[in-house]
C-alpha cells in the first residue's frame, strides 16, 4: 500500500524544492494588478503564478505547471480551466489525489488549496514542476511556494485567476 505520511515521500524534501523568490518568475508577470483583494494569479503561458495583495502589487511568485495540452492516460487534453475562481478546500502536508494515478489516486499533493471541482493549487516535487504545463489540470508549485502559499496568503474564498494558454 502506498505511504500515508508525505514525509516517507523523499523527493518531497525541502532541499530539492530551493525558494524561488531569486528566480525570474517576477519579471514573467506583470508587477501590478487592478484588485481591490488578494488574488493568486497563475499564466500557463508562461508557466509562474503570483501572488497579489489587496492594493494589486506582486509580493511572491514561482515556477507554475498547468494542465498538458494532451494526457495520454486519458485519451484527452488536460487544460487547467481557464477563469475566475475562488479556493474552497484547504489542504495540509497529506493532502493526496482521489483520482491520480488512474484507477485509486494517492498522489501526493501538498499543501493542497481547491479552486474548481477537482483542480487545485499543490506542492509536487521538483522534478514535477517544470517550465511547461504537465499536469492531469492541477497547478503543481514547488512545496516550498505551496507551502507559504496555504500558510501565509491563500484562505477558502481567496481569488484564483487562470490566464489564457494562448
Amino acid at each position: 500500500s502506498p505511504p500515508t505520511n508525505i514525509h516517507e515521500f523523499p523527493s518531497y524534501a525541502q532541499d530539492n524544492n530551493p525558494p524561488s523568490t531569486n528566480n525570474n518568475y517576477a519579471s514573467r508577470l506583470p508587477q501590478h494588478i487592478q484588485t481591490n483583494e488578494k488574488v493568486v494569479v497563475v499564466d500557463p503561458k508562461v508557466h509562474a503564478w503570483g501572488a497579489y495583495d489587496a492594493n494589486g502589487n506582486l509580493i511572491r511568485s514561482g515556477l507554475a505547471s498547468a494542465g498538458a495540452n494532451w494526457c495520454p492516460d486519458l485519451h484527452r487534453r488536460c487544460h487547467t480551466s481557464v477563469g475566475t475562481f475562488r479556493v474552497y478546500s484547504l489542504g495540509s502536508a497529506s493532502c493526496k489525489s482521489s483520482i491520480y494515478p488512474i484507477p485509486r489516486g494517492g498522489a501526493p499533493m501538498p499543501y493542497c488549496m481547491f479552486f474548481n471541482r477537482n483542480l487545485a493549487l499543490h506542492g509536487s516535487p521538483a522534478s514535477h514542476v517544470v517550465d511547461g504545463n504537465v499536469s492531469h489540470g492541477c497547478v503543481r508549485l514547488r512545496v516550498n511556494d505551496a507551502e507559504w502559499l496555504r500558510f501565509n496568503f491563500v484562505r477558502v474564498g481567496t481569488k484564483v485567476i487562470i490566464k489564457p494558454y494562448g
